[in-house]
């Protein structure tokens, strides 16, 4: 018997043989751990809800009441492609200033019919200066600079167009101007080309829209300034007893109006779980604060993307500008926070500010950084560039940067909420009971009330199509 004893002995687990004390494993079960509470992958510095100025409102709308602005584009046109064919939308050519208010369907289809497909290679010329300015050109994919020659025979560029944009819109009224900038293709670019012999063909049998573009040529010019909004007549500079012009501040007939959007959802707790496992951590209050915190994510996330609403959407078209050669060089900021007076924030992706900084580096600047709100953030000519990751890089590895003036009093981008509401939790977020179900689960419905407005189109700019990924 001892024999054998010997042997289980010798073939068992050597450590089991040699404890003397409880082990680890097993004391944990009489043993109250130390937690952490719920944590959240998902959660980002949501800095655009932190530097909007929120407005309250109380009817669930705000109006923006702006002086009247003449109709312009202020869109980008749409193309339609199947295989290597690209047409542009007939609707979209209202997109163009001089077609923006005209609304026959059939002339607009005759009229899309008539643009042709052309391509043209990086370096060459789409229109050149003192040229005859004959042809509408859209630009279905690529990109197009606008080149000028300074007072000292020095080149100058007047811009960048991309893909939507559209020149040589004074062809549609007059076929005698010449081109008073040569534009020249930064990449491949497909464009569709409008001649004005094609025009004139067409306006020989489309009468609506001969008589569309004639009344566009007698639309006094005067009577708006370079914003677009209608003149209020002054004098200046006269002697003795000058007749003064009388003159009014004329409103928009329609103002726009921002409904409050809403982000909701059901959040739902057992009965059991809310009775029975409440220490050291309230169930209830942990699930609650993880649903709010991704209610304020997707509400960011609809301040930036909402068709309606969001902010890369609302930007004006003459707020839109494109990269000079792709990345984000400090040409490109400059140009964009000139834009606007007192540009108060720079919003990007953090791929977009890693860029930048890239950019940065390669021409030896070294900006310093600024404090926004308790934290240092980096900033260009001492305006903080925050980060966002609720901005879009596409597939191509391209984003937006996004400007922002803020504050009603100054005319700038504001936040739309309405704060005390019924079982309120948080500013503009309310949780309310919703009863006990059959199956004993608990109901509660989180709501969170928002929106954003643009008071003047120059509150807001955007940066678009910059390369995320030049890597060299």
């Amino acid at each position: 018997m001892s024999v054998d004893a010997g042997q289980d002995t010798a073939h068992g687990n050597p450590q089991d043989a040699a404890r003397t004390s409880l082990d680890t494993a097993a004391a944990r079960n009489l043993a109250t751990t130390t937690k952490s509470t719920p944590q959240m992958q998902g959660i980002s510095s949501r800095w655009l809800l932190k530097v909007l100025p929120w407005v309250q409102v109380n009817a669930g709308t705000y109006r923006v009441n702006r002086r009247l602005s003449y109709a312009v584009g202020d869109g980008r046109v749409t193309f339609v492609k199947t295989g290597s064919q690209v047409r542009v939308i007939p609707q979209e050519l209202g997109e163009i200033a001089h077609l923006r208010s005209f609304e026959d369907g059939e002339a607009l289809t005759a009229l899309a019919d008539r643009f042709v497909q052309r391509e043209f290679a990086p370096g060459e010329v789409l229109a050149e200066v003192g040229q005859p300015a004959d042809t509408v050109y859209l630009i279905a994919h690529g990109k197009v600079e606008k080149l000028s020659e300074g007072s000292y025979g020095e080149q100058n560029r007047l811009g960048t167009l991309a893909d939507g944009d559209h020149f040589g819109e004074q062809v549609l009224l007059s076929g005698d101007g010449e081109w008073a900038f040569t534009a020249r293709a930064v990449a491949a670019t497909t464009v569709l080309a409008l001649p004005r012999q094609a025009l004139e063909q067409l306006l020989a049998q489309a009468t609506s829209l001969r008589e569309h573009l004639d009344a566009v040529l007698v639309i006094p010019q005067q009577r708006a300034n370079r914003r677009g909004e209608a003149n209020i007549e002054l004098a200046s500079g006269h002697r003795g007893e000058a007749q003064l012009p009388g003159t009014y501040v004329d409103y928009e007939v329609k103002p726009r109006e921002y409904e409050l959007s809403v982000a909701q959802t059901v959040l739902r707790v057992h009965s059991r779980v809310a009775d029975l496992y409440n220490e050291p951590m309230n169930q209830t209050e942990q699930q609650l604060k993880l649903t709010v915190e991704a209610l304020r994510e997707r509400q960011e996330h609809e301040l930036i993307n909402n068709p309606e609403f969001g902010l890369l959407n609302n930007a004006e078209y003459e707020q839109r500008i494109q990269p000079h050669a792709g990345p984000p060089l400090p040409d490109d900021l400059d140009e964009l926070i000139s834009r606007r007076r007192g540009t108060r924030y720079l919003l990007a992706n953090p791929r977009t500010i890693a860029a930048i900084a890239r950019e940065w580096t390669r021409a030896g600047i070294y900006p310093d950084p600024v404090e926004c709100l308790g934290s240092t953030v980096p900033a260009w000519r001492g305006i903080p560039i925050l980060s966002c990751n609720k901005i879009p890089v596409t597939e191509a590895r391209t984003s937006s940067i996004i400007a922002i003036r803020t504050g009603e009093d100054n005319q700038g981008v504001i936040g739309l909420n309405q704060t005390g509401l019924p079982d309120e939790y948080e500013p503009g977020l309310n949780v309310r009971f919703m009863g006990v179900d059959e199956k004993a689960i608990i109901s509660y419905l989180v709501s969170t009330y928002f929106s954003a407005a643009v008071l003047v189109p120059d509150a807001l700019g955007v940066l678009e199509n910059v390369n995320v990924s030049n890597w060299r």
